[in-house]
């Protein structure tokens, strides 16, 4: 299955191109022109990777991901700023971004970002359903003992 990528950018012709980019490098990529456009997405549909731009009216990059990661955790965002500072980076971090880059950056780079953030969401969600069978397990010896 291939990986899904939204972009999240107010500039249009700069989403549409960086999608089609994606797409012909074998990403399954879509784009998306503002905050709420891309909240309303990620609620309705499976998204894997999200590369969000830091400045958007409406909804800045950083409002966009607080929320991304209220609705779907697992999701990861990789931000996107061609003004950002070095302060904007680290709370990227702090607030769950898997990484800030600087636009406009290059195919290499992008893909590697991708790629990482995409095992980083793997990994997670193989924790997830480490934890939930255990819990499970756990439930059906508490109710086998239960019964006796």
């Amino acid at each position: 299955m291939k990986v899904s990528v939204l972009v999240v950018d107010d500039e249009k012709e700069f989403a549409d191109v960086l999608a089609e980019r994606l797409q012909i490098k074998g990403y399954q990529a879509e784009a998306c022109y503002s905050g709420p456009e891309a909240l309303e997405k990620i609620r309705d549909g499976e998204v894997d990777i999200v590369l969000l731009d830091l400045v958007m009216p409406l909804m800045d990059g950083l409002s966009v991901l607080n929320e991304i990661k209220k609705i779907k955790p697992v999701v990861e965002v990789v931000m996107l700023s061609g003004k950002a500072t070095p302060e904007n980076a680290i709370e990227e971090i702090k607030r769950g971004a898997f990484e800030h880059l600087d636009k406009p950056c290059d195919d290499d780079q992008l893909v590697a970002n991708i790629d990482g953030a995409h095992q980083r969401k793997l990994a997670h969600e193989e924790r997830i359903r480490l934890v939930l069978e255990r819990v499970r397990r756990a439930a059906k010896k508490a109710e086998g003992k239960n019964r006796s």
